[in-house]
């Protein structure tokens, strides 16, 4: 592809004969407008958007350096050769502070002039090398960026990512899921009567006008699990807003793929959660709600649902257990799902995304411990009695916590180490909570406190406090602070709160404990 160069001359003999005597496309060139002066010119040239502008220095009304500074605010990728009949330093100082590339002195030969352009074409090939180098990588970049949201987003409505995990990751890439509350819609693709099936590019069409209805929405963020389907996580103040919002939403992409692709949509809009790390329960009920509108009955089994249990029990159970779990908390609800599939479905998507919520808690890779999250509808599918039931959530639990207790009694000692030792260093800060701490060491908070209790045998409060206390017995023995200096760097800002915390752990007041010497 040829450059386009541009001459101002305000000599009309040296203009034409620039003009007409080089051999501008054996340079690289195609001439594409010339000017007396400045003024004339700068209309011309913003319509030209030369990418070599050749200019006089001394010209009426608007000279070649005054014409330079213009182009070079506007137009900063174009080249300029300043051709001159005056040989003073000052021009060419002031050409070299507008950035000018060549500068020659007249009179200028028709080889010379050759010589510049071809080294001036030589740089601006290698200026678009390196923007369709940069190009092509911010390209990959943006493709590799809207692939690992679109995997982070799958992940999260699978219950793979805990809710700290989730805020974290969701910043880092450039998502703000951080609300009141959530709600997960599914979009079934399906083939079209008369049509011949589903191919790639019909949903690919599908993904796009969805990906184009839901851009305009800051609170809206779209995935795709599988080339049929895809799942829209959409954030609001209110669950009963939200519930409004999505249905419009959803009912929105679905007339306008309806209407544009020979395909049909179902949609299944989720029950909103006040909890990011719930929106996988929010998932499962979209899913089911793709087959249709749920029963009264429905309704009703699923408030008995419990998920406190599930949760106690991958927590702190054992395999030995088990049958005791499963035929208080599971079974009730696994024998009135025989009767309805949709409840099925959700009853056993739920102990699936339950447990790999529990392994995202726990730092561990979800697909990996429980390769289920990728194809749950396999396991769905085959699961038609309460046995069946009970012998698939057994393999899901068992897998769940062999990973947990994979985390050694070592390692699990040397977390609760680093734990206590943060809370050592940040024992004067009296906003220090449970949550802080299980940020520090990567774990969930409610399994932090779990494991916590477990292995120290006492619970974070009590730990956190004999720390501060035995902190404030160190410096009332050992320094000449005042009792209310003693307990802010001790973590309490009332002096009076201290005083009965100290008087509960060692049965003296401070002022008591220091006037006698006790030992610490």
């Amino acid at each position: 592809m040829l450059y386009k160069a541009f001459l101002v001359e305000d000599e009309i003999v040296p203009r034409e004969g620039i003009r007409d005597s080089v051999d501008w496309k054996a340079a690289g060139f195609e001439f594409c407008g010339e000017a007396p002066d400045g003024e004339i010119a700068l209309p011309l040239i913003e319509a030209a958007q030369p990418d070599v502008l050749i200019t006089d220095i001394k010209m009426p009304f608007m000279d070649g350096l005054q014409l330079c500074k213009i182009v070079r605010e506007h137009m900063p990728w174009t080249k300029i050769i300043i051709i001159s009949g005056y040989d003073e330093f000052a021009y060419a100082q002031t050409a070299v502070k507008l950035g000018v590339t060549e500068y020659l002195l007249k009179p200028v030969s028709v080889d010379d002039l050759l010589v510049v352009l071809k080294r001036v074409a030589s740089l601006l090939d290698r200026e678009r090398s390196e923007r369709d180098a940069l190009k092509v990588l911010h390209n990959q970049a943006s493709e590799n960026l809207a692939v690992r949201r679109e995997k982070f987003l799958l992940r999260l409505v699978q219950g793979g990512e805990s809710s700290i995990t989730a805020i974290e990751q969701s910043q880092l890439l450039g998502l703000n899921l951080i609300s009141r509350c959530w709600i997960a819609i599914v979009f079934k693709i399906e083939p079209g009567a008369g049509t011949g099936g589903l191919d790639f590019h019909l949903c690919q069409q599908v993904e796009t006008l969805a990906k184009g209805l839901v851009e305009a929405s800051v609170d809206a963020y779209l995935t795709k699990k599988d080339l049929e389907e895809l799942v829209l996580i959409l954030k609001g103040e209110s669950p009963e807003q939200l519930e409004q919002d999505g249905q419009y939403l959803a009912d929105l992409i679905r007339q306008e793929v309806e209407n544009k692709v020979p395909c049909r949509v179902s949609t299944g809009l989720g029950e909103p959660q006040l909890r990011l790390g719930d929106l996988h329960r929010s998932y499962t009920s979209a899913l089911l709600r793709i087959n249709g509108p749920w029963s009264e009955t429905d309704s009703r089994e699923l408030r008995r649902l419990d998920p406190s249990a599930t949760k106690d029990f991958l927590d702190c159970g054992t395999m030995e257990g088990f049958k005791a779990y499963f035929n208080v908390c599971v079974r009730p609800l696994a024998e009135a799902a025989l009767h309805s599939y949709p409840f099925r479905h959700y009853l056993l998507l739920d102990i699936i995304l339950s447990a790999a919520q529990f392994v995202s808690d726990l730092g561990g890779k979800t697909d990996e411990v429980l390769p289920e999250i990728l194809r749950p509808e396999n396991l769905l599918d085959r699961v038609k009695t309460v046995d069946q039931i009970e012998d698939e959530t057994a393999r899901i639990f068992a897998r769940a916590l062999a990973f947990r207790d994979s985390l050694k009694t070592d390692k699990r000692l040397a977390i609760l180490q680093q734990a206590k030792a943060y809370m050592d260093s940040h024992s004067a800060d009296p906003d220090l909570s449970l949550m802080d701490v299980a940020n520090q060491v990567n774990f969930s908070p409610s399994y932090f406190s779990a494991i916590f209790s477990r292995e120290t045998g006492e619970t974070f409060k009590d730990t956190l406090t004999r720390i501060r206390i035995e902190k404030a017995k160190k410096l009332l023995r050992t320094t000449s602070l005042k009792c209310y200096q003693v307990a802010l760097q001790c973590g309490y800002n009332d002096p009076h709160y201290f005083s009965v915390i100290f008087r509960k752990s060692t049965g003296l007041s401070p002022q008591k404990y220091r006037e006698q010497g006790v030992g610490i």
